[in-house]
Formats: C-alpha cells, structure tokens, sequence
C-alpha cells in the first residue's frame, strides 16, 4: 500500500511538471498589409527568450520549445513600420498572421523603459534612439560625441577624448548610465572624469529624457543613457565581423572583430577592439598638446534557454587612457612627435571589469526577472612626476528582482526591488575624496494600460540610501592638502519617495501625443560630502558640505508629433524643477594658486524646448530633409544663471538615399549643417560664448563579396575648419578652441 501510495505521489508530482513546463510551437506569417503578399526576410524577435531571426521566402517564421504565457513579438523589416505587441500562448500551435504598414519614414522604433519593451510612440516616455552603425557613418569618436546632434542631448569636454553626455542641461551624477542591463558607475562626480565608452559592441543608445527613477533609482533625475549591446545572431546562424576606422585629425585609428552563434537553446559571442589617438588640432591647425586618448576593449556574451529559465551573462573588460592638461598654457619642455601616443605626461587611466547575468522566469502569466551584477572601476591619476598619484578603486554590487504579472494583453503590472553596494577605496599617494561604503535598496510598483489608441502608465517607489565616508588619510589628518578646512567623517542616511504618471495618445489621425509628470533623487555624491584637494585637471581646490541635503526634482513633460506621407512635424517642452541643487561655486581664497571652490544648494528650474521637422515627399523617396532645435534655461531660486547650461542649437541635414545603385546597396549621401548660438546669459562664473556654425557630410554604402557584404563610408565634420569655442568646452576658460575639421574612413566586413 506505501508503495502504491508513492507511486500515485511521483506520478502526480511528474504530471504537474509536465504541465508547469508543458511547451508549445509558435508560428509567425508575415505579410504586406495592403496587397497581403508575404514578406520574407523580416526580422522577428522575441526579447523574453534573446530570440532574433528573420522570415523565409515565403514570409514565414516558427519556434518550438515555447513555454505557454504571454511574449512580446516584434517584427521589423525596412520600408515598413515597426511591429510590436504582447501575445498569449496557450495551444499546442499558436499561428499569428502579422501586417505591415508601408512607410519608410515613421519607423516608430522598439524602445526599452525599465525591463519593459514598446513601441516609441507607445510610452509616455521621451525616448531618442541612435544606433551605432549611424554614429560611426557620421564620424563619432565617442559615443558622447555621436549622440550630442541630438536635439535636447549636449556632450560637456575636456579635449577630443574626455566628454561626458548632457542631457537638457543635465550631466555628470544626474545622468545614469546602463551597460549590460546593469547601472555604470566610474567616478562621474568629476568634470574631467568622461564617460570613457566607445560604441565597440554596441548596438545602439537610448537616451531617455526626463527623470526616470521609477525604474532606475538614483541618479536618473535627468535622464538615463541605455547603452545595448549587439544583437545575438540569428537561430541557426554564425555571424563574423571585422571592422576599422581612420580619423584624420587625431592620426586616430580604432578596429575590432567579433564572432557570434546562435541555436534554438544556446548563444554566444566574442568581440575585441583597440583604439588609439595623437593629439587634436583646432580649427587653427595648432596642436593641442596630451589631448590623445586610446584603450581596449573585450566583450563576452553567453546565454541559453532551459525549460522556463532564460539565462544570458554578459562579461566587459576594458582599459583606457586619456590624456589631459597639466596648466592652462600648456608648458612642458619639448613637445614630443606629432604622431606620438605616449601617456607619459600627465593622463588619468581607467580600468574596467563588469559582469551580468540576467535572469528571467517564465511563469503562465508572469514572468520574474532576477538580475546581478558586479562592476570594478580602477582610476588612477598621473600628474606627469613619475608615480601614480590619485589610485582609486570603485567596487559596485547590484541585484534586481522584478515580477511582472499580464492579466491580459493590455495590462501589466511591475513589482520590484534594487539592491546596490558600494566600496571606494584609495590606494594612492593622493587623496582627494574619502574612502567609503555606499548602499541603496529599493521599492517600486508599476502599471500600464493598453487601450486601442492609448496608454496608460504610472508607478511609485521608495528609496533608502546610506553613505559611510570613513577616516582617510590627509582629508582627516591635516597635512599638506589642507586649506583651514577639516573634512571629517560622517554617516548619512536618505529617504525619499518618487513617482511618475503618464499618458500616451497615439494613431490618432497621424498624432502622437504625450503627458508625463515624474520624479527623480539622488544623494549627494562623495565629493560634493567630502572632497578636500587640488584637482589638477580642473585647475581648482574643491571643498565639500557634510551638510549638504538630498536632490530631488519633479519634472512635467510634453510631447506632441504629427506624420503624413509628405512630412513629420515634432515638438517638446518640460519645466523641471529641483529642491536642493548642488553646484560648485568659487570663492574669494586660493590655495598654492588654485581657487577654492565650495559645494552649495539653492532650489533651481530648468525649462526648455525642442522641435523640428522632417520632410520626406512620397513623390521623392531618396530625399529626406531635417531641422531640429533645442534650447535651454537654467536659473537659483534667486534668479542667478546655473553653470554648464548649453547654447541652443538648430541641427539641420540633408539626406540622399539609394536602395541599389549599380554593385552598391543602400547609398546615402549626407550633408549637415549645425548652428549655434552665442550663449549669452551664463553663470556669473562662466563667460560668454559666441555663435558659431559648422559644416558636415558623410557618404557611404554596401557592397557586397559573394555572400558576404562589405561596407564602407566616409565622414567629414567641421569641413570648413572653423575655429570655434563650445560653452560646454571646460578647455575654453584656457583660450583653446574645439577640435577643427576631422575626416574619417569607416570599413566592415560582414561575414554571414
């Protein structure tokens, strides 16, 4: 009888799983909406299961081994507008018939807000998305660099090499960053600390603007830069890749290769890269001296699929080194060669190890996501005296869990948690911020509502943050870096509740619309809490506030576009508030000849706009012309200009595109024109920038070797070799212009 018993109990618990994990076969048959005739070789994924193939001759695509719940399907092929939407398996054989509209010009792209996927159009977010082939046909050096012609998106240098992204007057600590699916910390709370990432496996950017701590939590209050990593290659298929650059104006050369397979069950993918630069000329063809930078970069990526566990782990390696100006008039001895890289003068060296994984649970109607991460961020300073000087490594311990519940195809609801750890520690001769630990642990709810030509979408969170600054060195002793200031340690804990509610109108009559009102926090970094020393990049002796309170903003959003066959017309404005900004402000002392800057709060608004407008006549279809403005104002609560405000900018280009042209595939011919104005109202501090303009273009196209395809492209910006200062140059303040005309080469190699 005990052995019946069990029997019936194994057998009951075996049906159950089989029923858990009971798997089907989707079956996807794509076709033009108008003439219903199939379309082959459009891209299908599945983000939930890192699934991306395409169509066969006859439109069709099928995938076995689904566990049954609900997918977003995405469908893209060029000419045609993006398809995305949430689908409920639960049969043997699901077959989904999809139709897509003709038109070239309104892509409505794929975007990605939290761990939540949909079309552009389809959230209250404003989201731009530039991808990296696009930002290496027009001659980026940085991704800093290739995203700054965005309307709205601003780069703050030091140099060709060192920049960091602004976004709506915003940067530094209130920018986060996202490589990997996981926050990028490197030390930001410097000016002359850049974002130090090249697009080298990347497949594009995302640039959320507007506080979205919602999702991402602190350091999110203007805006998030999503950087995606390549694509996995097609089921079935290996995919092999080699490419090169050539900047005229750097000497500069970067090249990488990569290797990728995909089958139904596993993924993987190798890519290295190496870059290198000699200093810059200006507009004036004067060199300027150890602004050369290079590094490199490795990547790694594997994942797979078992049952109901969607696993995918990601590992970045890289190493970077920027050169940067030890005083304003740039003395040492004898320069060295023109085409010489050496990092012997004075340089800042980053070092870079990450590693991801990612997790997803697929549940009937749910999925749960559980997602850690580790990051090591090693900055050393050389001040050109034959030592490392500033050594500090950064150590970051993340960990997300996120449960999302469909109830239909329409409603959604997100709860989660982020958890992060951090560690400074300094290992060098130098001091300049303290040794400390950092931790953040989250709450947040979301939900969003589909309507047939709307959404809906809003949520809450709950933040709790500590900061441990720990006695360390000359900051607490006295000693030679000592201005008649103590900085002495402290421990300070932050609460702070955030939110976001918004609304998304869309199809209706050729309109898209957007409401949105958000919130955003972060707590004071540890050099605005203690920073106690001379930065010689920067030129001045910066003191920080153990007093200083939280940040914290609510920003309110409009959005509006309208597109028709002949033309798209767009259009934003947001006024965005903060309670307790934190800013530098210089002082009436110096130190050993360094001006003495103090870290300060003041309540502030930052108020802008931006619009354009994109003409593509359905009678031309090769021509596309577009002109897009941006512009913004900054002031204190007592009507003082904030620092670091950008000029507004009108980005205008032409556009020429060829489907086939005798060999070649997909011919485009670009030419730009940037204008912009004199900012004339900066901080009191700052000084007048005038206008300027500059002139770009870039050609290219494919051409292809038996089944492989080759691409090249050439880009020149600042053709006119105009001498030029940006507001945002920090290299201004020294009488050194922006880098003058560049022209580069772009060459890949596709092996399929």
């Amino acid at each position: 009888m005990t052995i019946h018993l069990k029997n019936i109990f194994f057998f009951t618990l075996i049906s159950l799983c089989n029923v858990l994990i009971a798997q089907t076969k989707l079956v996807i048959s794509v076709t033009e909406f108008t003439n219903k005739k199939p379309l082959a070789f459009a891209i299908v994924a599945i983000p939930e299961l890192n699934i991306q193939t395409q169509t066969d001759s006859l439109g069709i695509f099928s995938v076995s081994l689904l566990a049954k719940g609900y997918y977003q399907l995405q469908v893209i092929k060029n000419g045609y507008i993006h398809f995305t939407s949430v689908i409920f398996i639960n049969d043997t054989v699901t077959v989904k018939n999809i139709e897509l509209q003709q038109n070239a010009n309104y892509l409505n792209e794929v975007v990605i807000y939290g761990n939540q996927q949909s079309n552009k159009s389809e959230t209250a977010n404003t989201i731009d998305v530039l991808d990296a082939q696009t930002m290496r046909q027009m001659g980026a050096l940085s991704l800093s660099d290739g995203i700054a012609k965005l309307p709205g998106v601003n780069q703050l240098n030091t140099g060709a090499g060192i920049s960091k992204p602004v976004i709506r007057g915003l940067f530094g600590n209130r920018i986060q960053t996202v490589l990997l699916g996981m926050r990028f910390d490197n030390q930001q709370w410097q000016d002359e600390h850049g974002l130090g990432l090249s697009d080298i496996g990347v497949d594009r950017i995302e640039i959320i603007k507007g506080p979205s701590s919602l999702f991402y939590g602190s350091e999110a209050m203007g805006g998030v830069l999503n950087i995606i990593n390549e694509k996995n290659a097609p089921v079935g298929k290996t995919q092999a890749d080699i490419s090169s650059r050539f900047f005229s104006n750097t000497y500069g050369y970067a090249i990488d290769a990569g290797v990728k397979r995909s089958t139904q069950k596993i993924n993987w993918g190798i890519r290295l890269g190496n870059e290198s630069h000699a200093d810059y000329s200006d507009g004036n063809n004067n060199r300027i001296l150890n602004s050369r930078f290079g590094g490199y970069v490795a990547k790694a990526t594997f994942g797979f699929k078992y049952k109901r566990w969607i696993n995918e782990n990601n590992y970045q390696f890289a190493k970077n080194n920027f050169g940067f100006l030890m005083d304003a008039y740039q003395v040492f001895d004898t320069p060295d060669n023109r085409l010489s890289r050496s990092f012997e003068r004075p340089h800042h060296t980053v070092l870079i190890n990450m590693f991801t994984t990612q997790n997803t649970f697929l549940l009937k109607a749910s999925k749960l996501k559980l997602n850690f991460g580790f990051h090591s961020n090693n900055r050393q300073e050389q001040e050109g005296t034959g030592g490392i000087s500033l050594d500090m490594i950064l150590n970051t311990y993340t960990g997300l869990i996120n449960y999302t519940k469909n109830f239909n195809t329409s409603t959604q609801l997100v709860i989660g948690s982020q958890n992060q750890y951090q560690s400074n520690l300094n290992i060098g001769s130098r001091i300049i911020v303290p040794n400390a630990n950092l931790f953040e642990s989250s709450v947040f709810t979301y939900l969003k509502k589909q309507f047939k030509y709307a959404v809906f979408e809003g949520g809450v969170r709950y933040d709790y943050k500590n900061i441990t600054t720990l006695a360390t060195g000359v900051l607490n002793t006295g000693g030679a870096y000592n201005p008649g200031v103590n900085i002495i340690p402290t421990n300070k804990n932050y609460n702070t509740v955030n939110g976001a509610l918004g609304l998304s109108m869309f199809d209706i009559k050729h309109l898209n619309i957007k409401l949105n009102a958000s919130s955003g926090y972060r707590g004071p970094n540890l050099a605005e809490l203690s920073s106690n020393g001379l930065h010689e990049g920067s030129l001045r002796y910066e003191l920080g506030n153990i007093n200083l309170k939280v940040e914290q903003n609510i920003c309110t959003d409009a959005y509006a576009e309208y597109y028709n066959s002949e033309f798209t017309l767009f259009g934003a404005a947001y006024i965005n508030h903060f309670f307790n900004y934190i800013y530098l402000q210089p002082s009436n002392d110096d130190y050993l000849g360094f001006r003495i800057y103090n870290y300060i709060q003041k309540d502030a608004t930052l108020q802008g706009a931006e619009g354009g407008v994109k003409i593509h006549p359905s009678k031309l279809k090769f021509i596309t012309i577009q002109s897009a403005y941006s512009g913004i104002i900054g002031k204190t609560s007592n009507n003082e200009y904030l620092p670091f405000i950008p000029a507004q900018k009108i980005n205008s280009t032409l556009k020429l595109n060829a489907t086939t042209l005798n060999k070649f595939k997909n011919l485009f011919l670009t030419i730009g024109y940037d204008y912009v104005l004199a900012q004339n109202t900066p901080n009191q501090f700052e000084t007048i920038t005038a206008a300027y303009s500059l002139v770009n273009a870039s050609i290219g196209g494919e051409l292809p070797f038996a089944k492989n395809k080759f691409t090249i492209s050439l880009a020149g910006n600042n053709l006119l070799n105009t001498a030029y200062y940006d507001h945002l140059s920090r290299f201004k303040y020294f009488g050194i212009y922006n880098i003058g005309r560049s022209i580069s080469i772009n060459l890949k190699f596709n092996f399929n």
